[in-house]
């Protein structure tokens, strides 16, 4: 799409709108010198251009992509107004796009009914479902794996909730014999189940943790900020993809969470909490002597704990379900796109002389290490950190990936033949989140492995282009 082309369209239609209020004069208060903000701009750019190039796919490092173009587009035309969905006061129209927007959300996941909006990130939509733990089973703890998202930890700390960690199996997972145990021992009121660790992209087998939470009276909830969308694959055709029971056992548990800024294709700024229960709303009881007055409906911030939420996130991600719906072809084809990489590209590794597979992917992320002599922590830590940094370094075909620090344990449960020298050691992470990576894989596991063979010693030269047919793209 031209993004240029569109991005006009949505300037001028806005002007339009606006324009057909009543003339007034701008306060010169306002005013800004052309010549300055020229300046400044450019300085602005510039700045910009010392990014990262996330929209690449030889970025293969974090969790980091631009926004869909029709996200952006979606996202300028109601930031013009800037409006605000704490209530229907500040964005009567932006409200309605986003409680549209959320329901589908809900579907896709089969809540129904459910209760639920947007936050402005998955961590302040942790914390919502934490605080309705908290108020559902006041005393009693939060219970979440090891691999879970660090956030659970600082947000039951904020809470003033006290936490169990249970063990993680070898394939990153909830062990649910650890978590038996632990249920046994009484005092916990709520499992956080992750569908998609940030880290290795692990999945809990949360149709397995609902009967035993249900058992021991505890509630689910499920935080698949980063791997939620993957629900969309859960019966696709390709069904080696992913093991759809997980997913569909998102319907039985009492909330989720998703980030629709990761594979949702949205600019920063929009997560999401989902309840099942709608009778949650009674935890968010609270009175304002200003707001809410323009309509006898719940507003969107009578069931949220932030106040001040934007408009704005709520159109681009209405717009983007339009054209790029909940469906396994619609949106869940640029996901699938990511998955078929990360399997190939596991594949690749796995021959690979010179790469070594950390665990196979349950979804888009890949973990994996260079082959060292002496195989040891020690050894594949430094190495992976040197093959991260010459990847940024190199010229004329730059390579990023992430590290991620393993524990010897976690090591050692999929790596024994590995001497554990050190506590931890650093491996290499690539998130596949762009469909592009598809495409491109053969490119960049060429380069990779061009890295891990000629730098796996300190201070070694930077190694050339691997291919003439890679310096010829």
């Amino acid at each position: 799409m031209d993004l240029a082309y569109w991005l006009g369209q949505a300037v001028e239609e806005i002007q339009e709108w606006t324009g057909g209020w009543e003339a007034f004069d701008p306060h010169p208060a306002t005013a800004v010198d052309e010549d300055a903000l020229r300046e400044a701009f450019t300085d602005l750019t510039r700045r910009l251009a010392g990014s990262y190039p996330f929209f690449h796919p030889g970025y293969a490092g974090q969790m980091l992509k631009p926004a869909h173009p029709v996200a952006v587009v979606g996202h300028l035309a109601a930031m013009l107004i800037n409006p605000n969905n704490h209530a229907l006061d500040g964005g009567p129209a932006t409200s309605a796009l986003e409680e549209e927007a959320v329901g589908e959300l809900a579907a896709m996941f089969g809540i129904d009914p459910f209760l639920g909006h947007l936050t402005s990130s998955g961590t302040i939509a942790n914390l919502e479902a934490l605080f309705v733990a908290r108020e559902s089973h006041p005393g009693r703890a939060v219970a979440f794996s090891s691999e879970a998202h660090y956030t659970h930890a600082r947000m039951c700390r904020l809470l003033g909730v006290p936490t169990r960690v249970v063990a993680a199996d070898r394939g990153g997972r909830m062990d649910l014999d650890a978590l038996e145990r632990l249920l046994a021992l009484g005092g916990v009121g709520t499992i956080v189940a992750t569908t998609g660790t940030t880290g290795l992209g692990a999945v809990d087998p949360v149709h397995e943790i609902v009967p035993l939470a249900r058992r021991y009276g505890a509630r689910v909830h499920v935080d698949a900020a980063y791997g939620g969308f993957f629900t969309l694959l859960a019966h696709a055709r390709e069904v080696a993809l992913i093991p759809p029971h997980p997913w569909n056992a998102i319907a039985h548990c009492d909330s989720v969470v998703i980030d629709p800024h990761k594979h949702g294709l949205q600019p920063y700024g929009c997560g999401a909490v989902l309840f099942a229960d709608p009778g949650v709303a009674r935890f968010y009881d609270h009175d304002s002597p200003y707001t809410y007055f323009t309509s006898p409906q719940r507003h969107l911030g009578e069931i949220s704990l932030e106040c001040s939420r934007s408009g704005a996130a709520a159109a681009a991600l209405w717009l983007t379900q339009k054209l790029l719906p909940l469906t396994e072809h619609g949106l869940g084809a640029c996901l699938a796109a990511g998955r078929r990489a990360a399997l190939r590209w596991a594949d690749l590794i796995d021959r690979s002389q010179h790469l070594d597979l950390f665990q196979p992917p349950a979804l888009d992320i890949v973990s994996y290490f260079p082959r060292v002599r002496p195989a040891a922590l020690s050894s594949i830590d430094g190495a992976s950190h040197r093959l991260m940094e010459n990847g940024m370094a190199r010229r004329p075909n730059p390579v990023y990936v992430s590290v991620s620090r393993v524990g010897a344990h976690a090591f050692a449960l999929r790596h024994p033949e590995v001497r554990p020298d050190r506590d931890d050691a650093r491996i290499l992470r690539s998130v596949l989140m762009k469909p592009e990576a598809e495409l491109y894989l053969d490119r960049l596991h060429a380069r990779v492995e061009d890295l891990a063979r000629t730098g796996t010693e300190p201070g070694d030269v930077q190694p050339s282009d691997p291919t003439s047919e890679d310096a010829a793209r």
